[in-house]
Formats: structure tokens, C-alpha cells, sequence
């Protein structure tokens, strides 16, 4: 049997941070391609298949919006899959928005307005993931070997403003941030030896820092 793969997803928005041309212009075989806009890159991981990959480096993984973990299917819907794929009838793939106005939500997904305060939540939540931050938590210098930076904090907020608007809201609430908390930090929080050795997984550190960090008012 294969374990469940891990995914995970960048999408196609530039950020202030990222090269133009970093994302937008692969290359496969020598051959140069232009992606239009939007796209996103997917990369899968399988937890018993690792021989002959290498990880890739922290600064890459930042770049990645989320980091999923898929678990198998239950059965009713493995059975659905079964019967589908194989058979001699396969379903019509249909377009359901052009690129123009997926492009359209990304810009209004940007316009929903946040508070500081929620805003300074996230970046709370990423700086104290750091062992060597002024905000690092004493079991993150115990149990983390490197800390989410500042794409945390942006990809937190962004995924915050999406569930938002997906939620029928035009503001977000502190519990965007806390649902979106463990895919954007999951691949940008290293464990270190100690963590592993004790069975100490990134999502219960993740469960420790939403638990010690608060939404401050004014």
C-alpha cells in the first residue's frame, strides 16, 4: 500500500517578495515556457517514498502557499472513485471561470479589509515560531530547529480574507487566521532532532502557539 501524499500549493499571485520571473517562466528540458496569469504550482510528497529525492531548501518552501496533508478517502467515496475510472464512460471536464475572472477574485480578495490587530495576530503567530526571535516560545527553542518568517504572516492573512469572503463576510475574524494557521505554517516550521526523538509532530507545535497566542485589543 502507498501512504497518503503530502501536497503542497503556491499559488499564482507575485508577492513583493518573489522574482517575476521565478514562477512564470519554467523551464523543462532546455525549453523556456511563459505561464499566464493566474497559475499555481503543485508538489507532492510521499512520507514511505523518500530514496533518491532531495528536500527542498527552506527558502523554497517558503515561497509555497500551503502545505496539505491528504488522508485516504473513506470508502464510499474510494468505491465512487472505482467504479468511475473504470469504466468506458468518462465525465466531460467543463470550465467553470476563465483565468480573467479568477484574476478578478484574486484582486477582491485582496480588498477585504482586516484589522490590525488580526493582522498583528498572524505576524505573532509566525515570529513566535522562531527559536532565536525575541517572541520565540520556550518550546519552540526547545523542539524547533527554524521558524516561519515573514510569507507566514502574508499567506495567513491572504488565506484569512479568501475564507472570509467564502464564509459570506466581508472582514476577518480572528478564527480566518486560527483556520488557516496549520497549512501555512506546517512546511515553514523545521522540527529539530529533540522533536523527533520524543514524537513531537510541527502540528501540535502549531497547536501550542495558537494556544499561547492572543488577539491583542486597543
Amino acid at each position: 500500500p502507498t501512504a497518503p501524499p503530502t501536497s503542497k500549493v503556491k499559488n499564482g499571485s507575485k508577492r513583493p517578495h518573489d522574482s517575476p520571473h521565478l514562477w512564470s517562466h519554467p523551464t523543462a528540458a532546455g525549453q523556456r515556457y511563459q505561464l499566464d496569469d493566474p497559475f499555481f504550482v503543485l508538489a507532492t510528497k510521499n512520507p514511505i517514498e523518500m530514496e533518491g529525492t532531495y528536500p527542498l531548501p527552506e527558502a523554497q518552501l517558503d515561497r509555497f502557499m500551503f502545505e496539505l496533508t491528504m488522508d485516504y478517502l473513506p470508502e464510499e467515496e474510494e468505491v465512487s472513485v472505482v467504479m468511475q475510472t473504470t469504466g468506458t464512460q468518462h465525465e466531460k471536464i467543463e470550465p467553470i471561470y476563465t483565468g480573467e475572472q479568477l484574476v478578478a477574485f484574486q484582486q477582491l480578495v485582496k480588498g477585504v479589509p482586516i484589522a490590525k490587530e488580526i493582522a498583528q495576530f498572524a505576524v505573532r503567530l509566525a515570529a513566535g515560531s522562531r527559536p532565536n526571535g525575541a517572541q520565540g516560545k520556550d518550546f519552540v527553542k526547545e523542539w524547533v530547529n527554524w521558524g516561519a518568517g515573514l510569507r507566514a504572516a502574508q499567506t495567513m492573512v491572504m488565506a484569512a480574507k479568501a475564507r472570509a469572503i467564502l464564509d459570506g463576510r466581508a472582514f476577518v475574524e480572528e478564527g480566518d487566521i486560527r483556520a488557516v494557521a496549520h497549512p501555512a505554517l506546517r512546511h515553514r516550521i523545521l522540527v529539530n532532532y529533540r522533536a523527533e526523538a520524543e514524537g513531537t509532530t510541527v502540528d501540535q507545535i502549531i497547536d501550542m502557539l495558537l494556544e499561547d497566542t492572543q488577539v491583542f485589543t486597543s
